[in-house]
Protein backbone atom coordinates (compact mmCIF):
# COMPACT_ATOMS: atom_id res chain seq x y z
CA UNK A 1 0.00 0.00 0.00
CA UNK A 2 1.35 3.29 -0.79
CA UNK A 3 1.43 6.42 1.70
CA UNK A 4 -0.38 9.71 1.25
CA UNK A 5 1.27 12.55 1.02
CA UNK A 6 0.80 15.49 2.17
CA UNK A 7 0.33 17.05 -1.24
CA UNK A 8 -2.24 14.49 -2.56
CA UNK A 9 -5.55 15.46 -3.06
CA UNK A 10 -8.66 13.11 -3.49
CA UNK A 11 -11.98 13.52 -4.85
CA UNK A 12 -15.09 12.22 -2.85
CA UNK A 13 -18.66 12.41 -5.22
CA UNK A 14 -21.84 13.12 -2.75
CA UNK A 15 -24.78 10.27 -2.94
CA UNK A 16 -27.54 12.50 -2.44
CA UNK A 17 -28.08 15.48 -0.20
CA UNK A 18 -30.27 16.65 2.73
CA UNK A 19 -34.08 17.62 2.59
CA UNK A 20 -34.94 19.98 5.92
CA UNK A 21 -38.47 19.46 5.91
CA UNK A 22 -41.01 22.55 7.30
CA UNK A 23 -41.60 22.43 11.00
CA UNK A 24 -40.42 19.84 13.57
CA UNK A 25 -41.22 17.05 10.87
CA UNK A 26 -37.37 16.19 10.73
CA UNK A 27 -35.80 15.87 7.57
CA UNK A 28 -35.00 13.26 4.85
CA UNK A 29 -32.04 11.79 2.28
CA UNK A 30 -32.12 11.74 -0.53
CA UNK A 31 -29.50 10.17 -2.61
CA UNK A 32 -29.28 9.87 -6.61
CA UNK A 33 -30.85 7.32 -8.49
CA UNK A 34 -27.35 5.65 -8.65
CA UNK A 35 -26.94 5.21 -5.37
CA UNK A 36 -30.33 4.42 -4.29
CA UNK A 37 -30.06 0.22 -4.39
CA UNK A 38 -27.48 0.92 -1.35
CA UNK A 39 -30.25 1.10 0.59
CA UNK A 40 -31.68 -2.21 0.63
CA UNK A 41 -31.27 -3.94 4.44
CA UNK A 42 -31.62 -0.87 5.96
CA UNK A 43 -34.98 -0.97 6.98
CA UNK A 44 -34.34 -2.89 10.21
CA UNK A 45 -32.12 -0.53 11.65
CA UNK A 46 -32.88 1.94 13.90
CA UNK A 47 -30.30 4.78 13.47
CA UNK A 48 -27.75 5.19 10.98
CA UNK A 49 -24.47 7.29 10.58
CA UNK A 50 -24.45 9.79 7.92
CA UNK A 51 -21.15 11.43 6.43
CA UNK A 52 -21.74 14.81 5.00
CA UNK A 53 -19.76 17.94 3.86
CA UNK A 54 -20.16 21.23 5.63
CA UNK A 55 -20.70 23.60 2.31
CA UNK A 56 -22.00 26.22 4.39
CA UNK A 57 -19.22 26.73 6.76
CA UNK A 58 -16.75 29.01 5.99
CA UNK A 59 -13.59 27.78 4.74
CA UNK A 60 -10.54 27.00 6.87
CA UNK A 61 -8.41 30.14 7.68
CA UNK A 62 -5.26 27.96 8.40
CA UNK A 63 -6.30 28.06 12.76
CA UNK A 64 -6.72 24.79 13.99
CA UNK A 65 -7.69 26.75 17.65
CA UNK A 66 -10.91 27.71 18.35
CA UNK A 67 -11.71 30.30 20.70
CA UNK A 68 -13.95 29.64 23.32
CA UNK A 69 -16.39 27.42 21.30
CA UNK A 70 -18.59 26.47 24.41
CA UNK A 71 -19.90 28.42 27.27
CA UNK A 72 -17.98 27.08 30.29
CA UNK A 73 -15.31 25.34 28.15
CA UNK A 74 -11.57 25.93 28.03
CA UNK A 75 -10.63 29.24 26.73
CA UNK A 76 -8.94 27.85 23.81
CA UNK A 77 -9.29 24.06 21.81
CA UNK A 78 -8.30 22.21 18.75
CA UNK A 79 -10.89 22.05 16.16
CA UNK A 80 -10.15 18.22 16.58
CA UNK A 81 -11.80 18.51 20.35
CA UNK A 82 -14.77 20.43 18.71
CA UNK A 83 -17.84 18.78 16.23
CA UNK A 84 -17.68 22.58 14.85
CA UNK A 85 -17.93 22.53 10.80
CA UNK A 86 -15.08 25.03 10.69
CA UNK A 87 -12.48 22.16 10.25
CA UNK A 88 -9.56 21.16 7.10
CA UNK A 89 -11.68 19.45 5.64
CA UNK A 90 -15.14 20.68 6.28
CA UNK A 91 -16.43 16.78 7.03
CA UNK A 92 -18.89 15.74 9.50
CA UNK A 93 -20.84 12.74 10.50
CA UNK A 94 -23.89 12.70 12.79
CA UNK A 95 -26.18 9.54 14.15
CA UNK A 96 -29.35 9.99 13.34
CA UNK A 97 -32.83 8.44 14.41
CA UNK A 98 -34.67 6.47 10.98
CA UNK A 99 -38.21 7.59 11.41
CA UNK A 100 -39.90 6.44 7.99
CA UNK A 101 -39.95 3.66 5.14
CA UNK A 102 -36.55 3.38 3.67
CA UNK A 103 -37.98 3.32 -0.12
CA UNK A 104 -37.45 5.19 -3.42
CA UNK A 105 -33.90 6.51 -2.51
CA UNK A 106 -35.25 8.23 0.76
CA UNK A 107 -34.58 7.75 3.44
CA UNK A 108 -36.67 9.77 6.37
CA UNK A 109 -34.85 11.11 9.36
CA UNK A 110 -35.83 12.54 13.22
CA UNK A 111 -33.34 15.09 12.92
CA UNK A 112 -30.30 16.02 10.89
CA UNK A 113 -27.45 18.78 11.91
CA UNK A 114 -27.35 19.66 7.98
CA UNK A 115 -28.48 22.55 6.41
CA UNK A 116 -31.13 22.45 3.31
CA UNK A 117 -28.88 20.81 0.76
CA UNK A 118 -25.76 19.24 2.06
CA UNK A 119 -24.22 16.97 0.28
CA UNK A 120 -24.47 13.83 1.69
CA UNK A 121 -21.28 11.44 1.54
CA UNK A 122 -22.10 8.63 3.23
CA UNK A 123 -24.51 6.57 4.99
CA UNK A 124 -23.51 3.52 7.34
CA UNK A 125 -25.83 1.52 9.84
CA UNK A 126 -25.36 2.17 13.61
CA UNK A 127 -24.78 -0.88 15.24
CA UNK A 128 -24.27 -0.87 18.86
CA UNK A 129 -21.51 -3.82 19.36
CA UNK A 130 -19.23 -1.59 16.85
CA UNK A 131 -20.19 1.90 17.81
CA UNK A 132 -21.50 1.87 21.33
CA UNK A 133 -18.86 2.66 23.51
CA UNK A 134 -20.26 2.36 27.52
CA UNK A 135 -17.68 4.04 29.22
CA UNK A 136 -16.63 6.91 27.23
CA UNK A 137 -15.21 9.57 29.13
CA UNK A 138 -15.30 13.16 28.50
CA UNK A 139 -13.52 16.30 29.79
CA UNK A 140 -15.26 18.33 32.92
CA UNK A 141 -16.42 20.83 31.25
CA UNK A 142 -18.80 18.91 28.79
CA UNK A 143 -19.68 15.71 31.46
CA UNK A 144 -23.06 17.38 32.17
CA UNK A 145 -24.42 17.29 28.40
CA UNK A 146 -26.76 14.43 27.86
CA UNK A 147 -25.66 11.01 27.56
CA UNK A 148 -27.09 9.45 24.85
CA UNK A 149 -28.60 11.25 21.78
CA UNK A 150 -32.29 10.44 23.07
CA UNK A 151 -31.39 13.49 25.77
CA UNK A 152 -29.98 15.52 23.75
CA UNK A 153 -33.47 16.18 22.23
CA UNK A 154 -34.52 17.79 25.31
CA UNK A 155 -31.20 19.71 26.42
CA UNK A 156 -30.84 23.16 25.86
CA UNK A 157 -27.92 23.48 23.89
CA UNK A 158 -28.49 27.18 23.46
CA UNK A 159 -26.66 27.34 26.77
CA UNK A 160 -23.75 25.46 25.42
CA UNK A 161 -23.14 27.08 22.20
CA UNK A 162 -21.22 30.56 22.89
CA UNK A 163 -21.96 31.09 18.14
CA UNK A 164 -24.59 29.05 16.24
CA UNK A 165 -23.10 27.25 13.78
Amino acid sequence: AQRMTVAQRFTVTPIGHVVQQQGDHGCRIELLPAYAAGLQGLEGFTHVQVLWFANYASEPQGSLTVERPYAGGPAQLGVFATRSPARPNRLCVSVAAVVGPVAGGALHLAWLDAADGTPVLDLKPYHPSADRVVRARVPAWCAHWPKSLEESASFDWGTVFKHAC
